[in-house]
């Protein structure tokens, strides 16, 4: 297996979240660790990431919130070339972050380019950070694929994910497959389905 690592977003992701448990639950799960996660700074955030891809070359990355945000900014990077793949879970809008958390963000905005990695972009339609549209926007500019969840806020403890069984699922058959034909079986499987494969908050 490889290694896995998670990138949380804003404020870290405390005990309880799903990004902590799967630091838990996962021997090869790395955190990749920032200086100050109270302000997130795109920049130094992709710095940090990049130095633990090429600790872990192959890896997946398994990313939240602002941390899915700093993900996608690899693409076009050099470090990308060593990412196996990557599940952004709930990416944010920068803009929407700051009119959440004034002052809490810096300088970031949403990437250009596509991925040069297989992307699963995970959605939700009542995000309060990014809208819907705008997710399946992300995924189609990372040449990626997309999973709609459904009503799950921003798919952290208060929208009641804690223990995500669903998300390791997600990464093994990313790892195994692409983000495009993943969203393609979800796609032709009946609704009542997918939805009880991808929403197994506990």
């Amino acid at each position: 297996m490889s290694t896995r690592l998670i990138i949380p977003g804003l404020n870290g992701s405390g005990p309880g979240h799903w990004q902590q448990h799967w630091l838990e639950d996962d021997a090869d799960a790395v955190l990749v660790e920032q200086r100050n996660w109270a302000r997130p700074d795109l920049g130094e955030w992709l710095v940090r990431l990049e130095r633990a891809i090429y600790e872990h070359p192959g890896a997946t990355l398994v990313a939240h919130s602002f941390g899915a945000l700093v993900a996608a900014n690899l693409a076009g990077r050099p470090a990308a070339s060593k990412v196996g793949a990557a599940l952004l879970v709930a990416p944010c809008d920068p803009d929407r972050v700051r009119s959440l958390h004034p002052g809490a963000v810096g300088a970031a905005a949403l990437p250009c380019a596509g991925a040069a990695f297989p992307t699963l972009v995970v959605g939700s339609r009542n995000d309060p950070y990014m809208r819907f549209s705008d997710a399946k926007a992300l995924s189609e500019r990372l040449n990626g694929g997309f999973v709609d969840l459904g009503h799950a806020g921003h798919v952290n403890i208060d929208s009641g994910h804690g223990r995500w069984p669903a998300g390791y699922r997600l990464a093994h058959r990313l790892e195994n497959s692409d983000g495009r034909r993943i969203a393609q079986t979800f796609a032709a499987a009946p609704s009542h389905i997918s939805s009880a494969y991808l929403r197994s908050p506990s």
